[in-house]
């Protein structure tokens, strides 16, 4: 550990002891939390050596047992490459936008396009792939997939929202206010509710618009409002001079917005982006509620017949646990990477 680190932790006194608290902490929390999860963990899908373990070290069998059921869901067991296809091509693109110096147009190709490519896998129905209803979709797949679809369609659905909040024209502002305002002040869940069993009374008899596309749309235009408030406030942060020196260099109102202030916007609310999708990440649990069956509910659905395994439902747990953890670090790096690819402004300081 290098000196500085040490003046970090034992600097002062207030640190010296916060520091020696944690650490206190960790000797005593650790070792027993080893000992269940790695020396006396079961690891193999045996339930009789899990019941004889329960208590004294984890069930890792559940998951081993499990984990097909929970990351691919109710999928027809003769096509799992498919799922596991869209759930990779969306992961795969984060991974890309996260540790990549993407930006623009190509960025958005990159985290746009495997959303609109893992439907008609999913869905089937050409070049000879069996056609799968909706209804068997779940697990991770299905997260992955809400997430990016939701995000991809919410984002500039919100800055359409946040151009227009600062339009001219009254009655454009208090239709786009109304709406953030409704959207804002209602849980996703009623937002779910409301697409599942009134959506459809808007459509013309005959005309049914399955239950995965209604809970998209939901979604989108549940995101956009936040992501409206998170954009304006951007617009908002930038100097008026700069659309004044944008037209003096002879760029049109909308060149000006394209390539000066929306760049800056971008990078500065990356950050904020970024949160909106870790929260929309895990929102995605609440889909359960329509019968659609993400991570959680494709968990539930693994365990609740299965009264050998039903006892050991906090490993399984954790293991959905570590995967959204890592999805929302992934997300998080995505956000540092777009925020440190944007350009800065005269007089901005930069990070150490």
């Amino acid at each position: 550990m290098s000196s500085q680190s040490l003046r970090r932790l034992f600097g002062d006194p207030f640190n010296a002891v916060l520091s020696l608290g944690v650490l206190a902490i960790a000797l005593i929390c650790l070792p027993p939390l080893v000992r269940w999860g790695l020396v006396n963990a079961v690891f193999q899908p045996d339930p009789a050596a899990c019941e004889a373990a329960q208590g004294q070290g984890a069930c890792w069998g559940v998951v081993a047992e499990k984990a097909r059921f929970i990351v691919l869901g109710r999928y027809p067991a003769d096509a799992l490459w498919r799922p596991a296809l869209a759930a990779g091509l969306i992961a795969g693109s984060w991974l890309v936008a996260a540790f990549s110096r993407l930006s623009g147009g190509r960025l958005a190709a990159v985290l746009a396009l495997p959303p609109l490519v893992a439907l008609p896998i999913l869905g089937g129905g050409f070049a000879g792939l069996e056609a799968v209803p909706t209804e068997l979709w779940g697990g991770l797949p299905l997260t992955l997939l809400l997430t990016a679809a939701g995000m991809a369609g919410a984002l500039p659905l919100g800055i359409a929202v946040a151009y227009g909040r600062r339009s001219r024209l009254p009655v454009v502002r208090g239709i786009l206010t109304g709406y953030v305002e409704l959207a804002r002040g209602i849980p996703l869940v009623a937002a779910l509710f409301v697409a599942s069993f009134l959506l459809p009374l808007f459509f013309p008899d005959g005309m049914a618009l399955d239950m995965l596309w209604r809970v998209l749309i939901a979604i989108v235009l549940f995101a956009a409002a936040y992501l409206s408030e998170i954009i304006r406030g951007g617009l908002q942060a930038v100097p008026p001079g700069q659309l004044d020196a944008a037209a003096a260099l002879g760029f049109t109102p909308w060149q000006a917005q394209r390539y000066v202030v929306l760049p800056q916007v971008l990078g500065a609310v990356a950050p904020s982006l970024a949160n909106s999708a870790i929260a929309l990440f895990k929102d995605t649990s609440l889909v359960t509620i329509v019968s659609l069956y993400e991570l959680t509910g494709s968990l539930g659905l693994a365990l609740a017949g299965d009264a050998q395994w039903r006892p050991f439902y906090l490993e399984a747990w954790i293991f959905l646990a570590a995967i959204y953890w890592a999805g929302c670090t992934l997300l998080a790096r995505l956000s540092r990477q777009l925020e440190q690819g944007q350009p800065r402004r005269p007089g901005d300081r930069p990070d150490h």
